[in-house]
C-alpha cells in the first residue's frame, strides 16, 4: 500500500468517481418516478452481471468476500438508498447524508488494520458530524426520520463494502465488481417480489421507456463498473483515511444536479450542512499531507 497522501493522478481519479456518483442522484430521483426502488436496484445489478459474467474471469478472491461485497453494496447500500429517496428524503440531501460512510469506514479501518487518526482528522470528522446534525435538526418536508435512518443504513452498507474491497488487495476490479454483483441480484429480486409485489413490477416493466433503460444502463456502467471499480482500486493502494473522505465531494455534485434537474430547493440550512461536511473534507486532505511523526 502507498503512503498516506493520494498522488495527483489518484486524486483526479477519485474526483472523477465522486462527480459521477454525485450527479447520479438526480438520475435516481427521476427514475424512481417510474420504477419501484427495489426493482430499480435489482435491474441495476442485473445489468452489471449480464452479459459480462460470461466473458470476465472470476477474480482470485474467496466466494465469501464476493458475496459479502455484493450484498453490502447491492442490498445494504442501494436497496436502502433507493427506498429512502422514494418519498422519505430528498435526493440531494441523501447525497449529503450518505457520506457518513466516511465515519463508518474510518472507524472500521482503525479497528481492523491499525490505522490511526491524526488530530486534524479528528477535527475533520467533527465538522462532518456537525453537518449531519444540521440535517437531523431539519426533519419534516424533504427529510423524515425514516429517511435519515434508511440513508444511515445505506452508508453503513457502503462502509462494509469498502472493507470487503480492501480485503481483496490488488485484483482485477472489473471481474470483482461483475462477480460480486451476482450476489446482489437474487436478494434484491426476492425483496422486490415480497415488498413491491409482482403486479407493480409487471406494470413498471411494461411501462418502461428508452430513457428508463438508459438510466439503468448508466447505473450499471457509469456508477457501478467505473465508479466502484476505480474506488476499489484506490482503496487497495491507499489508506482508507485518505480515500474515503474524498467522497464528501459527492454532495456538491448531488445537490447541484438535483437542484437543476429535479428543482429541489437549496435553503440556507442545506448549504450550511454541505459547508460543514465539505469543510471536513478539506481539513482531512490537509491532515493526510502532513508527514507522520517518528517515534524513537
Amino acid at each position: 500500500m502507498n503512503g498516506g497522501a493520494l498522488t495527483p493522478r489518484a486524486l483526479l481519479l477519485a474526483l472523477a468517481v465522486v462527480m459521477v456518483w454525485g450527479s447520479n442522484f438526480a438520475v435516481i430521483g427521476a427514475t424512481l418516478h417510474s420504477l419501484p426502488p427495489l426493482l430499480f436496484a435489482c435491474l441495476r445489478f442485473a445489468a452489471v452481471v449480464f452479459p459480462l459474467i460470461f466473458f470476465v474471469r472470476r477474480p482470485a478472491v474467496s466466494w465469501g468476500i464476493l458475496a459479502g461485497y455484493g450484498i453490502a453494496i447491492g442490498v445494504g447500500q442501494f436497496g436502502l438508498l433507493f427506498i429512502a429517496i422514494n418519498g422519505y428524503i430528498a435526493a440531494g440531501i441523501a447525497s449529503l447524508l450518505v457520506q457518513s460512510q466516511v465515519i463508518f469506514t474510518i472507524g472500521m479501518a482503525m479497528m481492523t488494520s491499525g490505522e490511526r487518526l491524526k488530530p486534524l482528522q479528528i477535527a475533520a470528522l467533527t465538522l462532518a458530524l456537525c453537518g449531519v446534525a444540521v440535517i437531523v435538526g431539519h426533519t419534516g418536508g424533504e427529510v423524515t426520520v425514516t429517511g435519515i435512518a434508511l440513508v444511515l443504513g445505506a452508508a453503513f452498507g457502503w462502509s462494509l463494502g469498502n472493507m470487503a474491497q480492501r480485503a481483496t488487495g490488488k485484483v482485477d476490479m472489473l471481474g470483482f465488481i461483475t462477480w460480486s454483483s451476482l450476489f446482489a441480484v437474487p436478494p434484491l429480486a426476492g425483496l422486490a417480489l415480497w415488498f413491491e409485489g409482482w403486479p407493480a413490477i409487471e406494470t413498471a416493466l411494461w411501462a418502461t421507456t428508452p430513457s428508463i433503460w438508459l438510466a439503468v444502463a448508466w447505473q450499471a456502467v457509469g456508477n457501478t463498473l467505473f465508479g466502484y471499480g476505480a474506488w476499489g482500486w484506490l482503496l487497495a493502494r491507499y489508506p482508507a483515511t485518505s480515500v474515503a473522505p474524498t467522497s464528501l465531494l459527492v454532495p456538491v455534485f448531488g445537490m447541484a444536479s438535483t437542484a437543476v434537474w429535479l428543482g429541489e430547493p437549496l435553503p440556507p440550512w442545506k448549504l450550511l450542512a454541505a459547508a460543514l461536511i465539505i469543510g471536513g473534507l478539506a481539513v482531512n486532505l490537509l491532515a493526510t499531507r502532513q508527514p507522520a511523526r517518528r517515534t524513537s
